[in-house]
């Protein structure tokens, strides 16, 4: 009874447990399905338990994803899921944590010790003026407000005696812990950074039911890709494509796609520069908005860059901004597995030059200007993984499958954060929004299988 009821709740954007207690007692189609049973959010008074909401959508654990399973064999059996693509994204949502309680096992460190001193400097202020006359009810205040800085750094103390270690990333480094929900990450989106929850989909193309659906503690999509992936093995066939943006973009993530034969276009950071059909995207931008756009004012250089010299490829000279030439100092540098053409000016033109504060960092100290100009990458015979996806995706079928993609993943998250209202998780813990994900993503195929004819 409470699954029919969550589920509904869900299809009508009500998400909160006391929103669905309340449309238990005020909504028609509510009261038919609890049967009048009126059931409780979690009341203080009354102990979780199976029969609050909150408890039973915390509870169901492994439970949802066999419901899931379930749901996706109806949808199969309807002839639902095609397997021709599975397109995978993500979308960032806040959850039930507080972004200010983030931080580093040192960061919270250092505010312990801080609350500590200023409850230690604030009991020696006052002992010193117990003997003078005080203000009817300071000192009341001062005891209270020094009883909540001591336990503030008591509540930080217990933390850390708790969770001894910092939380790591995929490649080892320290990522900022959260007291309220530690499985929580601090994530930048277009709106801001929030502290929350990535939830991502695999959609399959045919009539975009979700076929797999997972909710993990971080910001970096690319160590998401490969256990999604192995996560639909079941639902796909040898020549199901897998298709991802440029988010999902690593070597190694395209080396194992390669390793395992496992047909996919995931797009990198430059398949649109290349795209000769956005070469005017530009002017379709819109302007930024000054109360979302959290980017940094660009930077102009302040010192002469390359692009400044005049540099001749076929000639092989090269002239800095004040006219004078510049010696050649190498042609077949190797940097960073590029080739580059390397020019230094001679010490007797860039000593006297008037223009030292704009062609140098370091004036008082480097004696002459060394500029490099690439020619593109070392010619060692061997073609990465990733030279060899930007060669599919740029090519004419590359671009058409590709292109599906949007069309599928897209639509499937707003219908869940626009239409169902899922614009938080209201959970905590990455195991209960996992749950709470796969929740309304189950509503999503349910739906599907409702308006392909299933009830009929």
């Amino acid at each position: 009874m409470l699954l029919k009821v969550v589920l509904f709740a869900y299809s009508q954007s009500i998400v909160s447990s006391r929103g669905i207690e309340r449309a238990c007692r005020e909504h028609i189609t509510f009261i038919a399905l609890s049967g009048d049973s009126a059931p409780h959010f979690a009341p203080k008074e009354i102990p979780l338990g199976d029969t609050t909401i909150a408890a039973f959508v915390s509870g169901l654990g492994d439970d949802i994803a066999k419901l899931f399973a379930q749901v996706l064999y109806l949808c199969d059996r309807q002839g639902l899921i095609g397997r021709e693509m599975f397109a995978i994204d993500g979308v960032k949502l806040p959850s039930n944590a507080s972004k200010a309680k983030s931080g580093t096992r040192a960061d919270f460190e250092r505010q312990a010790a801080k609350l500590e001193s200023a409850a230690q400097t604030m009991l020696a202020r006052h002992r010193e003026n117990d003997t003078l006359p005080s203000e009817p009810g300071l000192d009341e205040k001062a005891q209270r407000r020094i009883a909540r800085l001591q336990d503030d750094a008591a509540q930080l103390r217990h933390w850390l005696t708790a969770n001894p270690e910092d939380r790591k990333g995929a490649k080892g480094s320290i990522r900022k812990s959260n007291r309220t929900d530690n499985q929580s990450a601090k994530m930048a989106t277009s709106k801001g950074v929030i502290q929350g929850y990535t939830g991502v989909a695999a959609v399959d193309d045919w009539h975009q039911i979700i076929v797999e659906a997972q909710a993990h503690g971080t910001g970096s999509e690319q160590e998401l890709l490969l256990p999604i992936i192995q996560a639909t093995q079941a639902m796909r066939t040898d020549q199901t494509l897998i298709t991802a943006d440029a988010g999902y973009h690593s070597e190694a993530n395209i080396t194992a796609l390669a390793e395992q034969e496992i047909p996919a276009l995931v797009a990198d950071t430059g398949m649109r520069k290349r795209d000769e059909r956005f070469k005017d995207q530009g002017k379709y931008k819109a302007l930024p908005d000054p109360l979302y756009d959290k980017a940094h004012p660009k930077k102009t250089a302040g010192h002469y860059r390359p692009k400044d010299f005049d540099y001749d490829p076929e000639a092989g000279t090269c002239r800095c901004p004040a006219g004078k030439s510049l010696y050649q100092n190498g042609a077949n540098c190797h940097h960073n597995g590029h080739l580059a053409v390397k020019f230094h000016g001679a010490l007797r033109d860039c000593g006297p030059c008037t223009q030292r504060d704009k062609c140098l960092r370091k004036p008082d100290t480097t004696k002459t200007r060394q500029v490099s100009f690439f020619r593109g990458k070392v010619a060692d015979g061997k073609v990465s993984y990733t030279d060899l996806m930007k060669r599919a995706i740029d090519s004419e079928r590359g671009r058409a499958l590709y292109g599906g993609r949007f069309a599928t993943v897209e639509p499937v998250f707003g219908n869940i954060r626009h239409n169902k209202g899922l614009d938080r998780f209201t959970l905590r813990g990455q195991k209960k929004v996992d749950t709470q994900w796969k929740l309304f993503c189950l509503v999503h195929n349910i739906e599907k299988l409702a308006h392909h004819g299933y009830a009929q």
